[in-house]
């Protein structure tokens, strides 16, 4: 990919899976790679130096996404430290499922909080600073197109919200030249959803491609999108789940 090399980028959840095979993709490519985590920091630091064994600046920081304004202090001090972030990944998220009956008010606001207000404090506190050709790329989920349960009636709602959120935002920024997009994978193989989970076989039963992607699938079309080549692209959901919404 060309025009990665040297740009800020901020990753929020990126000390694993998906997040952190998106900050190995751009470490990868030259990039300074600011990443937050919520708990672990023996895995967060761990990521930091495998960032950096690339040759690149890289830095992790404990923030709870839950937390709006300690979301956008983080991006403050990442903009004070490394100069304007020049590319925003809104990764971290929240999946958790049950019966409807169960769910309280507390668990709406949780995944509301994280899924959604997040993205777009994060968005707001990045688009202060950033210069003409800034890239704004949220990861949402195949399942805000299609219900394969009954289970995940939150997580769904709160990844829909990102369409609406992504095309107005690109219409507003398109005119600093801006980019905002929005990529939805569908089963994809982490420690948080294992390609031998028990609903597995079930979900590449609903496959277009029988098995379950990587994070570097999701990593590779995000770094498109930041890149010099996806400069005309924006105001787009581009779903990336082996065929499981074909």
């Amino acid at each position: 990919m060309t025009g990665l090399t040297n740009k800020v980028v901020f990753i929020t959840g990126g000390s694993r899976g998906i997040g952190a095979a998106i900050a190995n993709r751009f470490a990868a490519e030259g990039a300074k790679v600011i990443f937050t985590y919520a708990k672990s920091t023996h895995r967060a630091k761990e990521q930091e130096e495998k960032l950096k064994a690339f040759g690149v600046n890289a830095k992790a920081i404990q923030v709870d996404s839950a937390d709006a304004v300690a979301l956008q202090t983080a991006i403050s001090d990442t903009t004070d430290q490394f100069g304007p972030i020049d590319i925003l990944v809104n990764n971290a998220g929240i999946c958790p499922s049950g019966d409807f009956s169960d769910i309280t008010l507390t668990d709406f606001d949780e995944i509301m909080d994280i899924n959604v207000k997040a993205v777009f404090a994060a968005s707001h506190a990045v688009v202060k600073n950033m210069a003409e050709g800034g890239r704004i790329i949220s990861i949402g989920s195949n399942l805000a197109d299609i219900a394969v349960s009954g289970d995940t009636i939150l997580y769904s709602m709160s990844k829909s919200a990102l369409q609406g959120f992504t095309k107005g935002l690109a219409r507003a920024l398109g005119p600093k030249k801006i980019t905002v997009n929005l990529v939805q994978p569908g089963p994809i193989d982490t420690d948080m959803n294992p390609a031998d989970a028990p609903l597995a076989d079930f979900l590449r039963s609903r496959m277009a491609l029988p098995e379950y992607g990587t994070g570097d699938d999701i990593a590779g079309l995000v770094a498109f999108l930041a890149s010099d080549e996806g400069k005309y692209i924006t105001g787009s959901t581009l779903t990336i789940d082996g065929g499981m919404n074909a």
